[in-house]
């Protein structure tokens, strides 16, 4: 569209994307109002803030182009049109229909029995031009369309797109529903990472490739060094074991030798400790991330907290983006 607007991205001190604070102008907000909970889903699901921009950038074009068509007055045709697309779709298949015909939202479900939204922005060329498609995907979803096209070719593009990603959402659910997550704390289907508790103040995050869930994901693990190192040996030690015919929960346990602890037989308050400075357990939906390295201390902490508690010290000593010193609980 060729304007300007000024944002900032204010990202908290341990750098999380998803506990990034937006702020912009009132015009700009007013323009995006109606898109804060996509705007919310990519800060959790984007890998940096390079992809970040280039979604918001997506997103702010299309809020622009339905704000300036708002005023558009529709013709006749546009509205027949589309209520004739809409009776051929079938209205069992609509979930919400805004005053104005210019939103519209269709459901469906996939073969595991899943619902699913996309949401529908139409201009006033339609169906010459497509409507703009928002989905809850972990992959870009792009509508092919020409101008004989209708709802039901989008439904159905819709359809095809939930089944090429079954397998992801499979095993997500599968590890959502026999493991701890810890983070995120409401995972959506976009959502490729998960951060799964393993033990006292261990846990492992792992990011999920949705073209191909039941490869290797790439793992993080997040502990006292005494702990996790154990786990990463076996990791490494078993890589060859990995069999992409099994589940991918089944996978990592085989790997690193282990059973995942499910939050249902475990009480909240016996497996996990809050964090040693600001005695809370959630601070900004993260949970407490950095463990003590003495086996005698094992006292976790919220990255956010140690490392503002580090940088007040005199005694502590920074190297590049990693800062060092003495734990607040034990001193060692």
């Amino acid at each position: 569209k060729g304007r300007d607007f000024h944002i900032r991205i204010l990202l908290p001190i341990d750098f999380q994307l998803k506990n990034a604070r937006i702020e912009c102008s009132w015009h700009l907000k007013k323009i995006l109002h109606e898109y804060r909970h996509i705007l919310k889903q990519r800060l959790h699901s984007c890998p940096d803030l390079t992809s970040f921009m280039v979604e918001l950038k997506t997103i702010l074009e299309i809020a622009l182009k339905n704000t300036q068509e708002l005023h558009i007055p529709r013709p006749p045709e546009y509205y027949s049109c589309l209520v004739r697309d809409l009776e051929i779709l079938g209205w069992n298949k609509v979930a919400y229909v805004d005053t104005g015909l210019t939103t519209i939202k269709l459901k469906a479900e996939d073969s595991c029995g899943r619902q699913h939204l996309i949401t529908l922005k139409l201009n006033a060329k339609y169906p010459t031009e497509p409507p703009d498609c928002l989905v809850d995907f972990p992959v870009q979803f792009a509508v092919s369309w020409m101008p004989q096209n209708s709802l039901i070719d989008i439904h159905n593009q819709f359809l095809a797109a939930l089944e090429s990603l079954k397998e992801f959402w499979n095993a997500m659910d599968e590890i959502d529903g026999k493991t701890w997550v810890l983070e995120p704390e409401n995972p959506t289907r976009s959502a490729t990472t998960r951060r799964i508790a393993i033990g006292n103040n261990v846990s492992v995050t792992i990011e999920v490739d949705p073209r191909h869930p039941n490869m290797l994901p790439e793992c993080y693990f997040l502990g006292a060094d005494h702990v996790v190192n154990p786990l990463r040996i076996k990791l490494n030690n078993n890589m060859h074991l990995w069999d992409p015919e099994i589940s991918l929960l089944q996978n990592l346990k085989d790997l690193l030798e282990i059973d995942f602890p499910s939050r249902a037989v475990l009480e909240e308050s016996d497996f996990t400790k809050d964090c040693g400075i600001c005695y809370a357990y959630r601070l900004d939906g993260t949970t407490p991330d950095q463990v003590c390295d003495d086996p005698r201390c094992g006292q976790p902490f919220h990255q956010a907290c140690l490392y503002e508690w580090l940088q007040g010290l005199p005694s502590s000593r920074q190297s590049f983006n990693v800062i060092f010193g003495e734990c607040p609980y034990c001193n060692k």
